[in-house]
């Protein structure tokens, strides 16, 4: 069955990335799910959930979600994101128990695909834009499809550690601690004049509801991500960006270019939720506009994606118009974490 299949390497992706917690209540639901337990009627209809739904991290988040609302404080004690301590046996107990009685409520959640914004991600960006105005000395309005709470529109408000040196703003709240390694980045003057993006379900940063559907989807037992989290939602109060509710097509179409400074698209880890049609659309949208760009008024796409052809890892491209092509500046992997500079020697294209 694809859905308990999907339940298993989401098990062993939350163990390796360091989530114990989750790594067993998934291998738990798995259980449950194969005898008939409440978790086959919460999650009836969803044998053969679509690639990249992520069935079990959005019910997660959901139970997550009325955890932090202060509304099963019988499991809340369980979860460290609010003070609790973790028992993989009285824990998955109460978790069962919250299935049984809410049942409804976290099926209704299990529509909305997982929002977490990973703040980390935002390395991907700002060293990619450090790479960028290094050979376009211009400001930068910057642009997000799939900005989710649009939280890495501020990727030049946190501070990144690299090897004891900062990098951005160093005195923020948000401190990524080895944001990346490899090529030695310059830091370049970097100035944003304007922040946009879209969202089919955007989530406000600055409200309460917002807050806690973003925090509800960083998994309970990893205290950074939620720290980090926390301390972006601080800057996002301070540092306003405007994000709209809109596809990308319709986004991307919508683009302009400014004289006197460099358009940057940016988009993380959302390509695979586009259709074909749609990606085509995108990328053909953007080909246009760039026809448009000259030295005064150019155009960048910074995305941060798995590659086209195997072994699918992660890379942080970029690519110029007029004329600076396509380029692979790094690897990563997808939550922002072993952030590796290429070398120009070893970048080539994709």
């Amino acid at each position: 069955m694809l859905l308990l299949g999907s339940l298993q390497r989401q098990a062993v992706r939350c163990e390796n990335l360091g989530s114990p917690m989750y790594a067993e209540l998934l291998r738990r639901l798995v259980a449950d799910y194969e005898i008939g337990g409440v978790s086959a009627d919460v999650l009836a209809g969803y044998d053969d959930p679509p690639p990249g739904s992520v069935i079990g991290l959005r019910l997660l988040g959901a139970v997550h979600g009325l955890v932090l609302a202060g509304e099963v404080p019988e499991l809340a004690v369980f979860y460290p994101s609010v003070g609790g301590v973790w028992d993989p046996v009285l824990g998955w107990e109460a978790f069962e128990r919250v299935l049984e009685s809410r049942a409804g409520e976290v099926r209704a959640l299990l529509t909305q695909p997982p929002q977490t914004n990973e703040v980390r991600r935002s390395a991907a960006l700002y060293g990619g834009l450090l790479q960028l105005v290094w050979d376009v000395r211009l400001p930068v309005r910057l642009f997000e499809m799939g900005a989710s709470a649009w939280l890495n529109l501020r990727a030049d408000h946190f501070r990144y550690v690299v090897d004891g040196e900062s990098y951005g703003a160093v005195d923020s709240p948000v401190v990524i601690e080895d944001a990346w390694s490899g090529r030695k980045l310059d830091p370049v003057a970097l100035r944003i004049t304007e922040r946009g993006g879209c969202d089919i379900a955007p989530v406000n940063p600055l409200s309460a509801e917002g807050a806690r559907t973003l925090t509800s989807y960083v998994w309970a037992d990893m205290a950074e991500r939620l720290e980090r989290l926390r301390a972006a939602l601080e800057v996002a109060r301070q540092v306003p960006a405007d994000v709209r509710r809109a596809d990308a097509v319709s986004f991307v179409r919508g683009l302009e270019l400014v004289p006197g400074q460099v358009t940057v698209l940016w988009h993380s880890i959302m390509w695979q939720y586009l259709t074909d049609e749609d990606r085509a659309a995108v990328d053909a949208h953007l080909a246009e506009l760039g026809e448009q760009a000259d030295e005064s008024a150019p155009l960048a796409r910074l995305r941060f994606e798995p590659g086209a052809e195997p072994p699918y890892e992660f890379l942080v491209e970029l690519e110029i118009w007029p004329g600076g092509g396509r380029r692979v500046l790094g690897r990563i992997e997808d939550h922002g974490q072993d952030l590796v500079w290429s070398f120009p020697s070893e970048s080539g294209s994709n």
